[in-house]
């Protein structure tokens, strides 16, 4: 049974990473609040990543890092403090996370971590300017680390479109939203986390053992299709 580190297991995507994976995985869930769950193959750290110290985890096959933001405003509006905590969130979480946890995912043989990004960073969106910079950082991130930790660890970063959770609430509260979001995307329709944790299952998992440095797009045809 592989063990994997979800930081962000307890809302939106990384809670349901964790039900896609719980059934057959040992899971170390490290978020601020505690899950509204439990389970034999689960275990929980209360911990801020940005300002905490993260707890002692020798061995480990996967980690997967789920914290983001959608801090959506004009760019006229965004302050540099905007930047800075998207940044922090988004990029020194997940740096900080990879650091701590690569001498534990150097004693699998399966090493594997996960990263978010978000189709924003290939689009030109209004209001992104913010969470743009921060995830194409990221994807760059992605990159590179990938290159630092061949042959022993892959890392791989996935980057959805809009997807049905707490964080996105405000861009689909009421049905004209909900509307306008799935007629804007090709596939007429957008995502929910089960599917996102779909993606995060496969790439933790020896079935993309060949496959690293790359970010996958679930974008529901946004980025590449126009129909």
């Amino acid at each position: 049974m592989k063990k994997i580190i979800i930081i962000g297991g307890s809302r939106g995507i990384g809670k349901a990473i964790i039900h896609a994976l719980l059934p057959s995985h040992q899971i170390i869930n490290i978020s601020r609040s505690v899950p509204e769950y439990s389970h034999a193959n689960l275990s929980h750290h209360s911990c801020d990543v940005i300002s905490g110290d993260l707890p002692e985890i020798n061995e480990a096959d996967g980690l997967i890092y789920c914290p983001g933001s959608i801090n959506l405003k004009p760019f006229k509006r965004l302050s540099l403090e905007d930047f800075r905590t998207d940044f922090e969130i988004n990029v020194m979480g997940a740096v900080k996370a990879i650091q701590t946890y690569t001498p534990a995912l150097s004693k699998s043989d399966s090493g594997s971590i996960v990263l978010f990004s978000t189709v924003a960073t290939a689009l030109g969106m209004p209001f992104h300017a913010s969470i743009a910079t921060a995830k194409s950082a990221v994807e760059g991130l992605t990159k590179s680390v990938a290159a630092d930790l061949a042959p022993n660890i892959r890392v791989n970063a996935i980057a959805p479109t809009i997807t049905q959770t707490d964080l996105a609430a405000k861009l689909l509260r009421n049905e004209r939203m909900v509307e306008n979001t799935i007629q804007r995307h090709p596939l007429k329709k957008f995502l929910a986390p089960s599917e996102v944790a779909s993606m995060a299952a496969y790439l933790i998992s020896d079935n993309s053992k060949s496959i690293s440095g790359q970010v996958f797009k679930l974008d529901c045809g946004i980025v590449s299709l126009k129909i």
